[in-house]
């Protein structure tokens, strides 16, 4: 049930982004279009009342309620750089706006913005562990809470490897080829 959910909240995820910016900028109701996007975390919340409410109703803690403390965790770390990306694009494609620019390619600006890129991760790693903690001491049995003690392992792995490859960027910048400035096009023009 849990894994259905959480497909279901992914899918109205898209479904609710979608709407809410044909509505901005296709029926040019940003009202409405606002008010559509504000409803995706509420998408989280219904997750995770379900994932509280199967486990009290007594199902075994295991990998999907990890998997439902992983994905709400993304969503708080992830989700609002990703509706922020999908609006400057919409607002380029469909509502006459200028083109966004794109992250910085070069040197330590690029690791800058990998490194908030990494806060992210880092952000919903700590959301994760803590919606994890919170099931461990719900369910209140350490021999039925195993599977959930290691998807906190889970989120902190990935959130270390997310940030060897950000620091990544920091050690070894990438340099810019000769006579490109590695600044976004749209920024350059602007310059000049």
């Amino acid at each position: 049930m849990i894994v259905a959910l959480i497909a279901a909240c992914e899918i109205g995820f898209w479904v609710l982004l979608a709407a809410g910016l044909s509505a901005r900028y296709l029926l040019r109701m940003p009202r409405l279009g606002l008010g559509l996007l504000l409803c995706e975390p509420l998408l989280e919340v219904v997750l995770l009342v379900a994932t509280a409410l199967d486990l009290k109703n007594g199902a075994e803690p295991n990998w999907t309620h990890g998997l439902a403390a992983l994905y709400i965790g993304y969503t708080v770390g992830h989700g609002h750089r990703t509706v922020k990306w999908l609006d400057g694009h919409a607002a380029h494609r469909l509502g006459g706006a200028p083109k966004p620019a794109g992250p910085p390619r070069y040197g330590m600006a690029r690791a800058r913005h990998e490194g908030k890129v990494w806060l992210g991760t880092l952000v919903g790693a700590a959301v994760a562990t803590v919606l994890l903690q919170l099931a461990i001491w719900y369910v209140d049995d350490p021999s039925r809470v195993t599977s959930l003690e290691s998807w906190r392992y889970v989120a902190w792995r990935a959130a270390g490897i997310h940030g060897l490859i950000a620091l990544s960027y920091a050690i070894w910048p990438r340099k810019a080829p000769a006579g490109e400035s590695g600044v976004p096009l749209e920024k350059e023009e602007v310059r000049r």
